[in-house]
């Protein structure tokens, strides 16, 4: 039975450490909100920033809001880190397993910037950390048609928001589930009895 947790939580560990030294490394190696480092001209770029709230650069206003969001973020993954722990305990489909490994590591290593981050590097107080972020993909440039609400006629940019591996491991793992979820959640169906099985019975 310890063999089943020892490929999930191998993927965890591999994730965690791979996204804190890219996070150290882009610290150490961009300037923040200024440099970038072009990996295929302006299509693919690493920028070093720092934000507050959610995945993807998304934001949660004020100091209330960011240590709210930071302690439901713990709530969470210990939720989720019971929920792999159960998975695996009764065999479900080891894609789904996978999956929820997936979104753990990326939680943990956010989770990991917003609590310690602030407290190691900005002379902050426990949980006020900001998230690092460095993958930027502004791929094409488009206007928005005159017909689409709020934001007709709007210039915008795909794909806008800054990520993290942290964040990116959240999303595959969160679409594989939606894509896949007929398998994932496949009931077993009862074996047919066999024929004649109430005359042997009797």
């Amino acid at each position: 039975m310890k063999a089943a947790y020892t490929k999930p939580f191998l993927l965890i560990a591999v994730i965690l450490i791979a996204d804190q030294l890219i996070k150290t490394w882009v610290r150490t190696h961009i300037e923040q909100d200024l440099g970038a480092i072009h990996l295929l001209g302006k299509k693919v770029m690493l920028r070093y920033s720092l934000n507050n709230g959610m995945a993807f650069g998304w934001e949660i206003g004020g100091e209330g809001g960011k240590l709210a969001l930071t302690i439901f973020r713990i709530l969470a993954v210990t939720c989720i880190g019971y929920g792999l722990v159960y998975l695996i305990r009764h065999k479900y489909h080891r894609g789904l397993i996978w999956c929820v490994a997936l979104i753990f590591a990326g939680a943990m290593g956010n989770i990991i910037d917003s609590t310690f981050y602030g407290l190691i590097y900005q002379h902050r107080k426990l949980f006020e950390g900001q998230v690092v972020d460095m993958f930027y993909f502004p791929l094409f440039r488009g206007t928005w048609p005159s017909w689409v609400p709020v934001w007709h006629s709007q210039e915008f940019r795909f794909f806008e928001p800054i990520f993290n591996l942290a964040d990116a491991s959240i999303s595959v793992g969160v679409i594989a589930i939606l894509l896949f979820q007929k398998r994932y959640f496949k009931r077993e169906h009862p074996e047919p009895a066999a024929p004649n099985s109430e005359m042997v019975e009797e």
